[in-house]
């Protein structure tokens, strides 16, 4: 389906479901800075707009409202999406909201959100930067999640670890940092081999390591 109709209905959906303040933040909040953070960041990466919430309404630590730009509400966690504009995020900012943004940001992170940035400029003229970034941040929960486990999703988030260890990558490293069971985690870093991106190393007639052969940081992002 064409992305217009999809963020009409997206729209309507949410408007439908709205009231007083909540229903004209987003009438008057959700603007192209973000439908373009849509149509060229977040569509691309995941197909669809499920459980995406435009115009989100959160309160801080005294209670005050605030709204975020988009939070994302699967199963699995909660993301808040911010499309900063230079203008009215920093040009206009004087230190007080700057130290308010920069507090309410810890606070949301206390409270189990995790935020994601990115600028009005980045969407606009390099929206593949922000793809990358954003998949770097949602893979490993997308991983995790025993309802989405996109193969090569799992295949970059075992290189990433990969090269983080600084070290050879045993099955055990992947079982426990992605929280699968062995016989996954082995069968990643086979598959991996395979590809020409990792290289077993052998202990007698075993192998229980894994190395990352040169050429192999292009595949991680």
């Amino acid at each position: 389906m064409e992305f217009e109709k999809v963020h009409k209905e997206f729209l309507e959906h949410h408007l439908a479901h709205r009231y007083g303040e909540r229903k004209g933040r987003l009438l008057r909040g959700h603007r192209h800075a973000e439908k373009l953070l849509l149509q060229h960041v977040w569509r691309p990466l995941f197909g669809s707009l499920e459980y995406l919430h435009p115009e989100y309404e959160i309160y801080d630590w005294n209670r005050k409202s605030q709204f975020l730009d988009f939070a994302f509400l699967p199963p699995y966690g909660r993301f808040g999406i911010e499309c900063d504009g230079f203008q009215s995020h920093v040009k206009d900012m004087d230190r007080e909201k700057s130290s308010y943004a920069l507090n309410r940001d810890t606070f949301l992170t206390g409270m189990g959100w995790k935020m994601i940035h990115f600028s009005y400029d980045d969407v606009q003229n390099r929206p593949e930067v922000c793809r990358m970034l954003l998949q770097l941040v949602m893979s490993p929960y997308l991983i995790r999640n025993q309802a989405i486990r996109p193969a090569v999703l799992a295949e970059k988030e075992v290189l990433r670890l990969a090269w983080s260890l600084g070290r050879w990558i045993r099955p055990k490293d992947v079982s426990d940092h992605l929280e699968v069971d062995f016989r996954t985690a082995r069968k990643w870093l086979r598959t991996l081999v395979e590809k020409g991106w990792l290289e077993p190393i052998a202990r007698g007639d075993d192998v229980r390591y894994y190395k990352l052969k040169e050429g192999t940081l292009a595949h991680i992002m």
